[in-house]
């Protein structure tokens, strides 16, 4: 299908110094847990990302030097020449598809522990170490500590040109690099020439711009990537007044101007707090004040709004790093015409939260993201079928959908049985949820793959009976049914049911989406899950007028969204509402129209009126799995070779994880999978062992 013509303007190549992008598809620095861990799956995401016709693709951040160690996260590290090799195999990986390969310099001054280098951390003042509150303190740099950072940060981008980096990234944002610090007033006290005045404040970041332009200007191109507001108020850089004049004071200097906002929570906000491209009116003046080229994130997912923001003269370059997660080949189905079949992203986070504990990336939309080495899956091909068996799969929720689309492609007769009166199962519920609506993209994307395919037949209120599974005539069945929330209080921290915690005093969460209420008044929550459905349990209460106490065990509400860069944004927004937050405490028992509560550091015991609505675990629906296995013979007699729960039915989890286990079973049917084995790649080492 031919490409659509309004979106020409995105595939017009682009000038960047001494280098062209081929297109204005810009992947942005994006950390993914794999890094210098992990090179091989690193080097095999940055190459798919090229091969999806990204026209410039980029490392996340690169460490330069041992000051600036960042373990325990698992970035690039360019220290010295023996860092060249790995990254030179992801340039190659993306030369290999015409893209330009971009590296993201820096050093994270006083937020870094060095706990691996165990170097003294440097910074513009005295300061104690942010990340992970190491019991360390930077050092305040002198003159001397200056010049030398400067040498590091040349040395690395003539490392960089060394490994055939077309692009150096010259990083100045998220309140995470050592130049952002210089520049912060509240970071920056310093009495000489490198402190007081913006112009002052600003110096490191120009001479670093300098450095690079003259060390490697002639053959790469140097972006500045540069926050122009930390969305603190005036205790934070302001677009409207530093931000804006830093720009114009350097407006010339780059070959393109990368800009965002502070910090990365803001930076990389979820569909959750902000919508697609809302960082524009930050970025608005940039183009106004500097001719050279300017780009910018803002989780842009349809080409529409990406041809917008350029001909609205706000960027010359989609950037963009979510996206390019959800689907690596986002710009190759716009140039084909295929915008229908863009995996969009949902905005979730989960990316963010993977790297954030140090593991390999992850996305809710992509289940092959961080699986293209090691279990060597592509976004977009699927070997074909492994014989003309017809698969049952029992549930269309996100495991359901995903394993019945893959089957699809790969050929084989499915039939997607779900109870429910529509599809999607827990995406569905969840995304009507306040401001979730753009998960329901995990639902809409899967049912209109799967729409066309002749060989996949989806029914609806279809709900089945071990009987009927084994009447259907199936070759293979996957029970894809889902999980439900427990009502009696039962998780991490209650392991026996609370006293009274049943209907109606207590509601699920099931409870609450499928439309039941408290007695409208107060009411309890408790949320010993830590990740949003506390939370959102809370928020769509309150919303509604009942008077809310949320409860947890945590040390504070959703402790585990700190990951996905969302914690504090639930506090504020909890606060707004008129939340009271107990952290710390636990539920005891329900009494006669209130709740007993126990402050777990003191042992204090409280009480709260109203209702529980307990936000704990989930059960597996496995009640099919059980009658089916019981007599293997019944099943041979039925001709089904196999059964095999996926999905939340096999273990609650996200639905990142959801959506991921209904991919692996599409791949791995008729496919012979040692069970004690190792189920992907890992680097081998040719060891010879001593007697």
């Amino acid at each position: 299908m031919p490409r659509d013509p309004r979106y020409d303007i995105l595939f017009e190549p682009i000038r960047i110094g001494p280098v062209t992008a081929p297109n204005r598809f810009y992947q942005a620095p994006h950390c993914n847990g794999m890094g210098r861990l992990f090179p091989d799956s690193m080097i095999a995401m940055r190459g798919m990302k090229a091969e999806g016709g990204w026209g410039i693709v980029a490392t996340e951040q690169c460490d330069f030097h041992p000051t600036g160690d960042v373990q325990p996260f698992t970035e690039t590290r360019l220290w010295g020449d023996m860092d060249v090799p790995y990254l030179a195999g992801m340039v190659n990986e993306v030369h290999k598809h015409g893209s330009l390969a971009a590296i993201e310099l820096v050093h994270n001054g006083h937020d870094t522990g060095n706990i691996y280098s165990r170097e003294v951390p440097i910074g513009p003042m005295h300061r104690p170490v942010t990340w992970l509150d190491h019991p360390v303190q930077a050092r305040a740099m002198d003159l001397t500590d200056i010049r030398a950072y400067r040498r590091w940060h040349r040395n690395a981008a003539l490392r960089a040109r060394k490994a055939g980096f077309d692009i150096v990234v010259v990083y100045a944002g998220h309140d995470g690099t050592m130049p952002s610090h210089f520049l912060s007033r509240r970071h920056n006290q310093r009495g000489d020439e490198y402190g007081g005045s913006l112009e002052n404040r600003l110096r490191l970041y120009r001479e670093l711009l300098e450095d690079t332009l003259d060390a490697v200007g002639d053959t790469m191109g140097v972006v500045a990537r540069f926050a122009v507001d930390e969305m603190m108020g005036p205790d934070g850089l302001e677009w409207e007044n530093e931000g804006r004049d830093a720009i114009e004071m350097m407006a010339e200097m780059p070959d393109m101007w990368d800009v965002n906002v502070a910090d990365w929570s803001n930076d990389s906000k979820t569909s959750r707090f902000a919508p697609e491209g809302y960082q524009e009116d930050y970025i608005a003046f940039v183009k106004q004040v500097s001719s050279k080229p300017v780009a910018t994130v803002g989780r842009y997912t349809s080409p529409d709004t990406m041809v917008s923001a350029i001909k609205r003269g706000l960027v010359d370059m989609i950037c963009a790093a979510r996206p390019s997660i959800a689907d690596p080949f986002l710009p190759k189905k716009i140039e084909e015409g295929r915008v229908d079949d863009i995996r969009e992203c949902i905005g979730c986070n989960i990316c963010a939260a993977w790297n954030n504990i140090s593991a390999p990336i992850r996305c809710t939309q992509n289940p092959t993201m961080g699986e293209e080495w090691r279990k060597g899956w592509h976004p977009e091909q699927i070997k074909a079928k492994g014989s003309d068996s017809h698969v049952l799969v029992v549930g269309a929720g996100p495991a359901g959908l995903e394993a019945a689309h893959q089957l699809g492609k790969r050929g084989y007769r499915v039939t997607l049985a779900e109870a429910g009166t529509q599809a999607g199962g827990r995406v569905s519920r969840e995304s009507a949820l306040p401001n979730l609506n753009a998960w329901a993209r995990v639902r809409d994307y899967r049912l209109g793959q799967i729409a066309p395919m002749v060989n996949v037949d989806l029914y609806l209120n279809s709900e089945l009976s071990a009987q009927d599974v084994l009447e259907f005539g199936a070759d293979h069945v996957a029970l894809a049914t889902g999980s439900t929330w427990r009502r009696d209080g039962v998780g991490r921290h209650v392991r026996a049911p609370i006293p009274g915690a049943e209907f109606p005093r207590a509601l699920s969460p099931d409870d609450i989406m499928d439309g039941k209420r408290p007695k409208m008044g107060p009411v309890v929550v408790f949320d010993d899950d830590h990740y949003y459905m506390g939370s959102m349990m809370a928020d769509l209460l309150a919303g509604e007028g009942y008077q809310v106490t949320l409860v947890t065990p945590g040390l504070c509400v959703s402790s585990w969204t700190e990951h996905t860069l969302e914690q504090e944004h639930i506090e504020k927004r909890l606060v707004g509402l008129g939340v009271e937050i107990l952290p710390r405490h636990s539920v005891v028992a329900l009494g006669a129209g209130d709740v007993e509560l126990v402050n777990l550091v003191t042992g204090e015991k409280l009480k709260r009126p109203g209702d529980l609505v307990p936000v704990t675990m989930r059960l597996p629906n496995d009640v099919l799995y059980s009658p089916l296995m019981e007599d293997p013979a019944r099943l041979q007699d039925a001709g089904i070779k196999s059964v095999r729960r996926i999905g939340d039915c096999y273990g609650p989890a996200t639905i990142a994880a959801a959506v991921y286990e209904g991919h692996r079973y599409a791949r791995e049917l008729d496919t012979k999978v040692d069970p004690d084995g190792v189920p992907f790649k890992t680097v081998k080492y040719d060891l010879e062992l001593g007697g």
